[in-house]
């Protein structure tokens, strides 16, 4: 392998270099740790370094392949995850300066699993405070750049992922997503996302410190340069943990029928969030694409209303996000919700009830929610996918005023900052896996992805569909400055 094809090498590509010996573990964690001392100061996309444990890992990697032994699918692969998960001995404080000393006693779930599979993981990315915005900046780790443009946001919150995988400094990334964490990145950084169908990939030790339980709608997910390391992650992190797994085991179904069979919905664009045309041509030409392998393709066919669908999630994850909260932030939102005028019956004023809503309401909303998730699977016996956007705007320019203040401009109009979680919500709002594929620079030098929304556990098969478009050109392209 050359140099150049090791930086931008998919972990699968990696992995099968070491195996046949074309590429030493230590030699290809220093290529990637010299890769990080020359660009991570600029992108401050990887802000916890555990390099000397996993160069001990990597020595180990390559005695054990010397002596025969095959740890598994990605032995001696060099990684990165997002802050957010436990890697004992490391902070976990989703970017909170309350938390700047939480150190993670041992591994989260999902990294012990890709440890398993022959991992070494040097490192954690950056993300946002407490998960919650389309940029990763905080007040313990600062400000992640977008290697295509640093002036520019790399997305959020798995915005650390995502600039490290398209910066060539890392093999493979995990992140979460609960609002588009893992989707709108791998837009803005031109990079492969896949959202898992809920709770797939169990997700113990992503949680700030001694939360056990798993969040409503958040779930972990693999971040990477192709199609096919996302399948790989999720065979590796997928199926149930220890206490479901004595009666409960995962056999996801793949993508059964040729592109030329697939019958495919097309969503580009919306009222509820408006978006912008260069991002709709390029859904158009995703459609365009698979229409000439020979598919079905429909523009007019919608699963949900959209409105109702987007306020129910809105409620929901208003809910969740709410319940993460320190006693004195939950109590501020209180005082917020007091005020609004109990005869304000709009989808606004529900929305910032949700907040901090009895649990009456609660199950009054995912009541709703469960009769939105079998409109999808009803939608889903007469097409195999969705295709939209995943955001209104390709990545946009670093805006760390007040949420209320933010905007995006769209079709040169100004639209409400969070308008754009509409494309993230119609996949999380219903537990749907969704993947996300590059698709090409805009006029501005900046990537596009769109995303694949599938029915409920059909995960295998959006990451298969995404593969076939991967070999029609829709594939990773590197940033020009870091080639």
């Amino acid at each position: 392998m050359s140099t150049l094809k090791l930086a931008f090498a998919s972990a699968t590509e990696l992995a099968a270099g070491i195996k046949r010996r074309d590429v030493g573990c230590v030699e290809l964690l220093r290529y990637f740790l010299d890769r990080v001392d020359r660009f991570n100061p600029d992108l401050n996309a990887i802000i916890v370094d555990i390099r000397d444990e996993a160069m001990a890992r990597a020595e180990a990697a390559d005695a054990a392949l010397a002596a025969g032994e095959d740890w598994g699918p990605l032995h001696g692969v060099p990684m990165t995850v997002k802050e957010s998960y436990d890697v004992a001995g490391t902070p976990t404080t989703w970017g909170t300066p309350e938390l700047k000393d939480s150190i993670a006693e041992k591994d989260a779930l999902a990294v012990t699993r890709l440890k398993s599979a022959g991992a070494v993981i040097f490192g954690k990315t950056n993300v946002p405070l407490m998960l919650a915005d389309f940029q990763s900046y905080n007040d313990v780790y600062g400000t992640t750049n977008n290697p295509w443009d640093l002036d520019r946001a790399p997305g959020g919150s798995s915005g650390g992922s995502a600039a490290s995988l398209a910066a060539g400094m890392t093999g493979l990334e995990m992140g979460s997503d609960i609002g588009g964490s893992i989707r709108n990145p791998a837009h803005f950084c031109g990079v492969f996302g896949h959202k898992p169908t809920w709770m797939l990939l169990p997700p113990r030790g992503h949680a700030t410190r001694g939360v056990l339980s798993p969040s409503d709608i958040s779930v972990i997910g693999p971040l990477a340069r192709s199609a096919t390391d996302l399948a790989l992650a999720v065979d590796i992190c997928g199926g149930p943990d220890e206490i479901a797994a004595r009666g409960l085991k995962l056999q996801l179904p793949k993508l059964a029928k040729a592109p030329g069979e697939l019958k495919v919905a097309v969503w580009r664009d919306d009222a509820m969030a408006r978006v912008d045309e260069s991002v709709a041509l390029r859904v158009d030409a995703v459609a365009e694409a698979l229409e000439q392998a020979g598919a079905q393709v429909d523009h007019e066919a919608r699963p949900v209303d959209a409105e109702h669908a987007h306020t129910v999630y809105q409620c929901l994850l208003q809910a969740t996000m709410s319940a993460r909260l320190a006693p004195e932030r939950f109590a501020a939102v209180e005082r917020r919700v007091e005020v609004i005028d109990p005869g304000d019956t709009s989808p606004w004023a529900r929305i910032q009830r949700s907040q901090t809503a009895r649990f009456r309401e609660w199950i009054a909303n995912n009541e709703q929610r469960t009769r939105i998730r079998w409109q999808w699977h009803d939608f889903f016996k007469r097409f195999d996918l969705l295709l939209s956007p995943i955001m209104s705007t390709s990545a946009f320019p670093h805006d760390q005023r007040p949420f209320g203040d933010r905007t995006l401009t769209v079709n040169g109009a100004q639209e409400p900052y969070f308008n754009q979680v509409f494309w993230a919500g119609l996949a999380s709002g219903a537990c749907l896996p969704a993947t996300v594929l590059p698709t090409g620079i805009d006029a501005r030098g900046l990537p596009i992805g769109v995303q694949l929304i599938g029915p409920e556990y059909g995960d295998l098969a959006t990451i298969g569909v995404a593969e076939f478009l991967e070999q029609q050109g829709f594939a990773f392209q590197p940033p020009p400055a870091y080639c």
